[in-house]
């Protein structure tokens, strides 16, 4: 991969859209991850204005801490950057005591997990509204289009996605390029939603690389009978994860009432 390349170009398209758009720039969550780091540094190189908001729910302290000395360094380094902070540790307990917690505790843990990530995106959607700035999403191609591994209408409820083209290992070689703290290049990738330190590879059951692997196969045309062993798990995992969450990947289904009956 070209990396300066590749990073002029999206920084080149991140500024067209908005200008295109008349916006003032972006507003950005960010969680302590690689993904929001670089973003949130794509999105400051183009000059706009860019307002990285943190939003803590019972997060983890390794999270947070990450988060934040990020948000410092991006600040130190673009006069273009401002930053918030949004607890919405309040706001999520008490809309425990609205709602139902009535089943399964799994089912109910994902509910709940999933609401995090809705508060998050309803709060980064107000502050763009005062600002006049575009959502930037921080989902990179695996997580987009190949598991899906987002919460929709969550994380997914974006304005622009820049590194949506992006294998996670190339965001990783982005956020090198891009001088992302080790602390965050280092970091086991985490969505951030159960309050603990689990990474997305406890969830899904299959690292990053060879999720990676598993897109290419599954694009080439291959079935799961075409491995054994490790790969053939790690196959049918992304198979798995990629079927069960195409519904976030395609348009909403529209019924189409027939014209006779208009």
């Amino acid at each position: 991969m070209q990396t300066e390349k590749v990073v002029n170009h999206i920084v080149d398209w991140l500024k067209a859209y908005a200008t295109n758009a008349k916006v003032n720039g972006f507003v950005i969550g960010i969680s302590g991850g690689i993904d929001s780091a670089v973003t949130s540094i794509l999105c400051a190189k183009t000059g706009l204005k860019v307002r990285c908001i943190e939003m803590p729910i019972h997060q983890a302290e390794s999270h947070v801490s990450r988060a934040q000395e990020h948000i410092k360094q991006l600040k130190s380094r673009f006069s273009n950057v401002s930053a918030t902070r949004t607890d919405l540790t309040p706001v999520f307990e008490e809309f425990k005591t609205e709602v139902s917690l009535d089943g399964k505790k799994e089912v109910v843990d994902m509910a709940l997990a999933n609401t995090r990530a809705r508060l998050r995106m309803t709060t980064l959607y107000y502050h763009a509204g005062l600002s006049g700035l575009l959502v930037a999403g921080t989902g990179n191609k695996v997580e987009d289009f190949g598991v899906g591994f987002y919460t929709k209408y969550g994380d997914g409820g974006v304005d622009l996605s820049p590194i949506a083209d992006l294998l996670k290992s190339e965001v990783y070689k982005i956020g090198a390029f891009l001088e992302v703290s080790d602390a965050i290049m280092k970091a086991a990738p985490s969505d951030g939603l159960f309050g603990d330190t689990r990474s997305d590879e406890d969830q899904i059951g299959a690292s990053y690389p060879e999720l990676e692997w598993a897109m290419q196969m599954d694009e080439s045309g291959k079935t799961e009978k075409d491995f054994s062993g490790r790969e053939q798990n790690v196959f049918k995992i992304y198979q798995r994860f990629n079927t069960s969450n195409k519904h976030k990947m395609v348009a909403i289904p529209i019924c189409e009432v027939p014209k006779e009956y208009k």
